[in-house]
């Protein structure tokens, strides 16, 4: 069976290198305190360290597909202040189509709170901020190429993204939302979760026409078709120093690979090879690896 339904296929002009992304989703600015150890509930931990990084699962995403070689547009919110600019300044810098970024005046940017500990192990704190109010009225009324979503941003927004994409879609299930709609786990082409977030959802992963990747960390990720293993992947050894970041790097990896026509256990070792990468560096979107990066950890280099 072929890794993309036959629409989207090589045969009919539907995929190609060339395919745009566009990514409906969150923008964050990251405030991550590295220490020792991770607080248990009522414990403070002193002795941590500070990094401010531009974050949110949707720029992280486009960011990533961006740098592995995809045009991308990002659609989205932040607030009208100072950590707008912070916020977007490496999609900026790195060639993401900005244009459909708006400002929320009467909301802050969106914020993350995370700590990490030695092992590259994190608890996050999202304040959503402006984020939420990406309404589907927002949205343009068809989104062409393809479309990479996740759940940072009101369900209602994912639900109309989807119904008006017209290719290739991919949903990130995370953070997990049970309350998202059937009718977009039916029309994604791919659905991404981790371990937690196929466990919260269940058999409802199953009988659908699309893809699941389900990611297991350091253990890689298994491609499921209904439930059937299409492929499986581990990732290069690497020393994790945060893991922030890591599974939006296989989501944008993925949906590129995929849209390039990679065979399924290639496009899953490039997307577990690109969260890898991520994970051995600090910060979400400053260690987002470049394509040659990746190819380089894929050759053994």
């Amino acid at each position: 069976m072929p890794l993309l339904r036959r629409r989207f296929s090589a045969d009919n002009g539907g995929v190609t290198r060339q395919t745009p992304i566009a990514v409906v989703g969150s923008i964050n600015l990251d405030f991550v305190a590295a220490g020792a150890a991770l607080p248990t509930p009522g414990e403070t931990v002193t002795g941590a360290t500070l990094a401010i990084h531009p974050g949110g699962k949707g720029a992280n995403q486009a960011l990533a597909a961006r740098r592995l070689g995809a045009a991308v547009s990002l659609i989205g919110r932040v607030g009208a202040d100072a950590m707008a600019d912070q916020a977007l300044a490496l999609l900026r810098a790195d060639g993401v189509d900005l244009a459909r970024v708006t400002v929320d005046a009467a909301a802050a940017t969106g914020a993350a709170l995370i700590a990490v500990d030695a092992e590259g192990e994190n608890q996050i704190v999202v304040v959503s901020g402006a984020n939420l109010s990406l309404t589907p009225d927002r949205l343009p009324d068809v989104i062409g190429g393809a479309l990479i979503c996740q759940l940072e941003i009101p369900l209602e927004t994912v639900a109309a993204a989807v119904a008006r994409a017209t290719g290739f879609v991919c949903v990130n299930l995370a953070p997990a939302n049970l309350d998202i709609d059937n009718a977009v786990l039916r029309r994604a082409d791919l659905l991404v979760v981790n371990e937690a977030e196929a466990g919260d959802f269940g058999r409802r992963l199953h009988g659908l026409p699309g893809l699941v990747a389900v990611t297991w960390g350091s253990r890689g990720a298994t491609l499921l078709r209904d439930g059937v293993r299409v492929a499986t992947a581990e990732p290069p050894e690497v020393r994790a120093i945060d893991t922030t970041g890591a599974g939006d790097a296989f989501v944008g990896a993925l949906v590129v690979a995929m849209l390039e026509g990679m065979a399924p256990a290639e496009a899953l070792r490039f997307a577990c090879a690109a969260g890898a990468l991520t994970a051995a560096k600090a910060g979400a979107q400053s260690s987002l690896p470049w394509r040659g990066d990746v190819e380089a950890a894929l050759r053994g280099g």
